[in-house]
């Protein structure tokens, strides 16, 4: 991380030049990119030991300037800049030597030689990491598919790596077949799987496993199925120098290494030539947080600054589940116009987004509860959409798709149903993610349209009752509603069942504004509401309230983050779980589902809807999705002029 004070850096390569992400993930550490001499205090920039670096160690040996080598993280991007061109997410910034090179120390080898490792959050973030990482099946590069199923388990891995990498520190197909020779002899009949690199597999350079060495019972192996997965059904594992033997430490196994990477040497690894003077035995959890923690420079590209591990595994995570879903592409039917530029920017960035014709291998979106063909997704607003109404054409920030129907219908088991129900298998470090963004939102007081407006003084000596009123033709309410099914049966039976509390009536914003119907009769509501806040945000509304009555309203699912009690007359989706009031019965397939609400945030903000940058269409994660919220980014919008004639018709 930057200190203030700043260092040029002379450099000797045009990516430090061309490549943005690259030059600006330096300035933020602190550096000034200059093509100059050297002159005191000044540093030259190499990047790793590529075919450019001997002009910058030439200049440094004749300046006698020191060396700063520039490579990057271990978590670097969804594709590998060879394959597809990808800018980075974080950077190795070494002073004293580069990782991989185990014939000198470098900064990253004297932090896991020295560093004491043992402070208890340190070392806490690490654990919690490596689950998220797990469970998102992310690594340093991550167009893998967590659906494909890897071969029947008791196979050996054999990692591949690219002809003439510099981690290979001089070795090439010769000393891979002596790898693969000890693989084939140390574990006699069974199959060896040559995993492939991801950029041989994507034809960009070629890999080390040569077919005709001769050697049976291997198969080479290409499918981008998830290393995790690969490495759940593997017996053994091999590797020189590769990444991936580091990322396989972390799916339980001690690989065997031929190389001097960095994570050999420290007793996670078995070792053929492994650097003499690494003799301290240290944990996974330790060398994780040395390596992934107090080594990188990690960037948020969303807030263009620097960041922390646990953002860039967030955002990573929004850009491989984009990649994962969307690259099919997608045939969006029935949307409507206003809705289609920012639906193409969004769900458009691997295959264009089509609006007519046939799917064609394609997966088909319809919006809401539209006429769909089999097999459809169905698409509508997450839970913390915009700053301002959908009614009035803002484009939402986060999308779900769901199949067979929504989270509104309580008919039938939809996907946020059966995320909720698996959230009891979450990792603990997943469970303290969706706890710092619950936090956040309550910090930041973020709700599904965060319109603010200032409440009214409420008389704090009575129990105060919010009743949330709702657009009585929306389909949470034709779905999800039981007996109450309009907003004054709503606020007859808030009454009825609490004479002595003050209530507090909340129209819908929609009605509010006159774009959607669901108005009371003002004869009605002298007659049963205490006090009717008009322009208040929800927010507002829950700080000043002590709980919520509500048919099937988001504002009930805000109200339980904000720790408020909650009473359901309908079947929305938060209810049923053990955390409300329920007054309509549990639907079948909610039985014996009760969750924390620790799990049920994590399903419906995390897991269940997509998150994309307003600005550009690009994937980005809840927690960035929070800040640009919190922030008062702008939102682009429809001009009010359509905005009107929609509410007209």
């Amino acid at each position: 991380m930057t200190t203030g004070k700043r260092t040029r850096l002379c450099v000797y390569s045009g990516g430090f030049l061309s490549e943005g992400r690259l030059k600006r993930i330096l300035d933020l550490a602190g550096y000034d990119i200059s093509i100059g001499v050297p002159s005191d205090g000044d540093w030259v920039g190499l990047w790793g030991q590529s075919r450019t670096a001997w002009r910058g160690q030439a200049v440094a040996g004749w300046t006698d300037a020191p060396v700063l080598t520039v490579e990057d993280a271990f978590l670097r991007s969804v594709h590998p800049n060879r394959v597809r061109p990808s800018p980075p997410i974080g950077l190795n910034l070494d002073r004293t030597g580069v990782h991989f090179d185990g014939t000198a120390p470098s900064d990253l080898e004297t932090l896991l030689a020295t560093h004491p490792l043992d402070d208890t959050t340190l070392l806490n973030r690490s654990r919690a990491a490596i689950d998220c990482l797990g469970h998102a099946h992310l690594g340093k590069y991550s167009a893998t598919d967590p659906g494909l199923e890897p071969p029947d388990p008791g196979y050996v891995v054999v990692i591949d790596q690219t002809e003439g990498d510099a981690a290979l520190m001089g070795a090439g197909r010769a000393e891979f077949r002596e790898m693969l020779t000890y693989a084939a002899e140390e574990n006699p009949g069974a199959p060896i799987l040559v995993k492939t690199h991801p950029e041989t597999a994507g034809g960009a350079r070629g890999g080390l496993y040569d077919p005709e060495q001769g050697i049976d019972r291997v198969q080479v192996y290409s499918a981008p199925v998830s290393p995790r997965r690969l490495f759940e059904g593997a017996i053994a594992v091999y590797t020189h120098s590769s990444t991936l033997g580091f990322e396989a430490i972390f799916s339980g196994h001690k690989p065997r290494v031929f190389g001097q990477p960095f994570y050999s040497g420290w007793g996670l690894t078995i070792d053929e030539a492994a650097p003499a003077r690494r003799e301290r035995k240290l944990t996974r959890a330790q060398l994780f947080a040395a390596a992934m923690i107090l080594y990188p420079v990690w960037y948020d590209p969303t807030g263009d600054r620097l960041c922390q591990i646990e953002d860039v595994i967030a955002q990573l995570g929004a850009e491989a589940r984009a990649w994962r879903e969307d690259r099919h592409g997608y045939v969006a039917l029935g949307m409507k116009p206003w809705k289609r530029p920012h639906l193409g920017r969004a769900l458009g960035r691997e295959k264009k987004l089509r609006f007519r014709g046939a799917p064609e291998g394609r997966t088909t979106v319809v919006w809401g509860t539209g006429d769909a063909p089999e097999g459809a997704l169905r698409m509508e607003d997450g839970f913390l959409r915009s700053r301002g109404l959908g009614a009035a054409l803002i484009p939402p920030l986060s999308l779900a798709m769901d199949s067979p129907s929504l989270y509104y219908d309580p008919s039938v088991m939809g996907r946020l149903d059966r995320l909720i129900a698996s959230s009891a298998a979450l990792p603990d470090g997943e469970l303290q993610r969706a706890d710092r963004l619950l936090d956040r939102i309550r910090r930041l007081g973020l709700t599904k349209y965060n319109i603010g407006g200032d409440v009214p003084e409420i008389d704090a000596s009575r129990r105060r009752i919010l009743v949330a009123g709702q657009v009585e033709d929306d389909a949470s309410v034709l779905m999800g509603a039981s007996e109450t099914r309009t907003n004054l049966e709503l606020l007859r039976r808030a009454r009825a069942d609490n004479p002595d509390a003050l209530v507090v009536w909340k129209p819908h914003p929609d009605v509010e504004a006159g774009l959607r119907q669901g108005v009371v009769d003002a004869e009605e509501l002298a007659r049963l509401v205490d006090l009717t806040l008009l322009g208040v945000g929800a927010a507002e509304a829950l700080e000043a309230t002590d709980e919520v009555w509500t048919m099937t309203s988001t504002l009930g699912f805000e109200a339980l983050l904000r720790a408020r009690p909650v009473t359901c007359l309908g079947m929305p989706f938060y209810a049923g779980r053990g955390l409300t009031t329920d007054l309509a019965p549990r639907p079948p397939h909610r039985e014996g589902q009760d969750v924390s609400l620790t799990a049920l945030v994590h399903a419906c903000l995390i897991e269940y809807p997509r998150y994309f940058d307003p600005r550009t269409g690009a994937p980005i994660s809840p927690e960035a999705a929070l800040m640009l919220l919190a922030e008062g980014v702008e939102m682009p919008r429809v001009n009010k002029l359509m905005a009107r004639i929609r509410s007209l018709f």
